[in-house]
C-alpha cells in the first residue's frame, strides 16, 4: 500500500512524481494569504523557558519573477477558463500579494485536478481572507457543475471584537471531479440532547421508547386487537402482527401493569441509532485546545476528527489520499488510521521530520518512504548549498534535536538547535547544537561553541559539521572536559563533534543517555486503528 512523504515544492513534485488519475481524495490546507508568520512551538521540560520556537512558515506572498512565470504558464495551458479568469483577476487586482497567491494556487489546483481520479473529490480548507477568490478559481478548474458544498467549520466558540462580528469559522470547499464520485453516509454522533432521552434498562443498555402506532383515521389497516390492546379509532398498529410478536418475544416492548403491551412501549437502543446526517455547517468538532495531548505545537494543526470525517465520507479503505500542504501530517495520520494509502508533500524539512516522528509514534509498526530528504553526503551538501536554514533544520532532526529560532539574521545567538536529557531525578539537562554546512570549518567555531555552552549553562554541546573536523578542532573540543552523570555513573564529553556522513552511516551519534526519551518532543498518541491490520500492509 502506498505510503509516501515528499520534501519539496508540491508543484514540481506533482508534475514529476504523480501520474494522471492516481489519487482518490485530496485534502489541502494551504497558507491563507493571511500576511502572518506562524511559529512552531516545541515541547519544553518543566522549569525551562520556551526557547525553541521558530517560524514554521511565512504566510505571505509577493508578486515577483516567480509569480510572473507561474502566470505565464497558466496562460499557455489547455484550460482556457482558468487562463481567462486569471487575466480578469490580474486586470482587477493588479500585481499585488493577493494576485501572487491566487496564481500560485491556480497552478497547483490544475495539477491536483489532473492527478485526481474521475471518481475522486477535493476538499480545500481556507478562511475568509481569500475564500471568495479561491471559489471562482475552483469553478474554473473543476467546472461549476462539480462544486458540491461550502462547508462552514466552526473552529472556536467566540472572539472578543469591538467593532465587528467574531471570526470563529473556516471554510472548506468540497468539489468532485465528475458527477460520479465516491460518497459514504457519515453521521454525526448522538447529541447530548438526544442522549438525555435515553435511560438504562435492567440489562444496563441505554434505551428510549417509541410509539408502535401510526395515524390512520380513514384506514382499516392496523386496527386489530393485539394481546388485549387496541389502538384508538384515529390510529392503528404501525407494524405487522408478525413483527409485533417477534419484538414481544425479544422483550423489546414494555408492558402495562396488567401485562398488556404499551402502545408507546417499543424499546429503541442507543447503540442501534445513527446520528443525524451531516449538513454543511459543522459545529461539533472544536479546534485542538492548547492543553490537549493531540497538539504537537504546529501553528495551524487541525483536529484529527475533522480529517477522519472528510476521509470517511469521500474515500474507501485502500484508496489513495493526497495532502500537498501536509504541515504536521494530520491528513496522512487520519488516512493511515482509517486504512487508506497516502501521499504527503511539504516544502520544509521541519514539517517532514515532524511527520516522520508523528507517524512512528502513532503507528510503531509502520513502514513508509520519504523522498527528497538527504540520505548521503552528496545530497546533504546539495541541500546545504541550496538553503542553509533547511539544512540546519534537517541536521537537527538527524540527531533528534529541536531547531532553534528562525531565519532572521542574528536571532540564533550561536545556537542552531536545542535538546534536553534526563539522566537522573534532578530534572532536565540542556544540550546546545551548532550546525555547519560550509566548506571551511575551524578551531574558532569550537571556541565559540564552548562560549555558548558556558553562557547557556548547558551540560553538553554538539557540533554537527558537513565537512570533517581538523585536528586542532578535536583538541579544542577535548579541552572542554566531561559531564559526569550521577544517574548512570558515566562520563560524556561536554563538547562533541559529529559529522553528517558519520551520523547518516550510523557510525556516530551523540553520547548521552536519557531516562525520558520524550523530554524534548511531544509524542503522538499510539493509535488503535479503526481499520484492522493497517500497519501490516506492505509497501508496493
Amino acid at each position: 500500500m502506498k505510503r509516501e512523504l515528499y520534501y519539496g515544492d508540491n508543484l514540481d513534485l506533482l508534475r514529476e512524481s504523480i501520474p494522471d488519475e492516481a489519487v482518490d481524495l485530496i485534502y489541502l490546507d494551504p497558507p491563507f494569504n493571511s500576511q502572518q508568520d506562524y511559529n512552531l512551538l516545541f515541547k519544553t521540560p518543566t522549569g525551562k523557558a520556551p526557547e525553541a520556537q521558530i517560524i514554521a512558515f511565512e504566510d505571505t506572498w509577493h508578486w515577483g519573477e516567480q509569480a510572473e512565470r507561474n502566470y505565464r504558464e497558466i496562460l499557455h495551458q489547455p484550460n482556457t477558463d482558468v487562463s481567462q479568469l486569471l487575466r480578469a483577476l490580474r486586470s482587477f487586482l493588479k500585481e499585488n500579494d493577493l494576485m501572487a497567491y491566487l496564481t500560485m494556487m491556480a497552478n497547483r489546483l490544475l495539477e491536483l485536478h489532473r492527478v485526481l481520479k474521475s471518481t475522486g473529490s477535493l476538499y480545500l480548507h481556507c478562511d475568509p481572507a481569500a475564500s471568495h477568490y479561491l471559489k471562482i478559481v475552483l469553478d474554473a478548474v473543476f467546472g461549476k457543475e462539480n462544486f458540491r458544498n461550502e462547508i462552514v467549520w466552526q473552529r472556536t466558540n467566540s472572539h472578543n471584537t469591538a467593532n465587528q462580528y467574531g471570526r470563529v469559522h473556516d471554510v472548506i470547499f468540497f468539489l468532485s471531479k465528475t458527477l460520479s464520485y465516491t460518497w459514504n453516509d457519515v453521521r454525526t454522533n448522538v447529541s447530548q440532547q438526544q442522549y438525555s432521552r435515553y435511560r438504562l434498562d435492567g440489562e444496563g443498555r441505554n434505551f428510549r421508547t417509541q410509539d408502535l402506532t401510526a395515524a390512520r383515521p380513514n384506514s382499516k389497516s392496523g386496527k386489530f386487537n393485539w394481546r388485549g390492546t387496541t389502538p384508538p379509532p384515529s390510529r392503528g398498529w404501525g407494524y405487522s402482527l408478525e413483527k409485533l410478536e417477534a419484538w414481544w418475544k425479544e422483550g423489546r416492548i414494555l408492558a402495562k401493569a396488567d401485562g398488556t403491551p404499551r402502545m408507546d412501549g417499543l424499546k429503541v437502543f442507543l447503540e442501534e441509532q445513527k446520528g443525524k446526517r451531516l449538513q454543511s455547517i459543522w459545529t461539533d468538532i472544536s479546534r485542538i485546545p492548547n492543553t490537549s495531548s493531540e497538539r504537537l505545537g504546529y501553528p495551524t494543526q487541525k483536529p484529527l476528527a475533522l480529517l477522519e470525517r472528510i476521509i470517511q465520507a469521500s474515500s474507501n479503505p485502500g484508496d489513495v489520499v493526497l495532502d500537498p500542504f501536509c504541515g504536521c501530517g494530520t491528513a496522512v495520520h487520519a488516512a493511515e488510521k482509517l486504512g487508506r494509502a497516502w501521499i504527503g508533500i511539504d516544502i520544509t524539512h521541519l514539517a517532514i521530520s515532524l511527520i516522520e516522528k508523528r507517524m512512528k509514534d502513532a503507528f510503531p509498526k509502520i513502514s513508509f518512504q520519504v523522498h527528497g530528504v538527504p540520505r548521503d553526503y552528496a545530497s546533504a551538501r546539495d541541500l546545504a548549498e541550496r538553503d542553509k536554514y533547511e539544512f540546519q533544520w534537517w541536521a537537527c532532526s538527524l540527531i533528534n534535536a529541536q531547531p532553534f529560532r528562525g531565519r532572521k539574521k542574528g536571532a540564533d545567538a550561536g545556537i542552531d538547535g536545542i535538546d534536553y536529557f534526563e539522566d537522573d531525578d534532578t530534572g532536565a539537562k540542556k544540550i546546545v547544537v551548532s550546525v555547519k554546512g560550509g566548506e571551511n570549518v575551524g578551531v574558532a567555531m569550537i571556541r565559540d561553541l564552548k562560549g555558548v555552552l558556558e553562557r547557556e549553562q548547558a551540560e553538553i554541546g554538539l557540533f554537527v559539521t558537513l565537512n570533517p573536523p581538523t585536528g586542532p578542532m578535536k583538541a579544542e573540543a577535548a579541552s572542554a572536559g566531561f559531564y559526569h552523570s550521577d544517574g548512570y555513573n558515566e562520563d560524556w564529553p561536554r563538547l562533541q563533534i559529529l559529522t553528517i556522513e558519520g551520523v547518516l552511516e550510523g557510525r556516530e551519534r551523540p553520547e548521552f543517555k536519557n531516562v525520558n526519551p520524550n523530554v524534548s518532543f511531544k509524542k503522538a498518541k499510539r493509535e488503535v486503528s479503526a481499520h484492522k491490520g493497517h500497519v501490516e500492509m506492505p509497501l508496493d
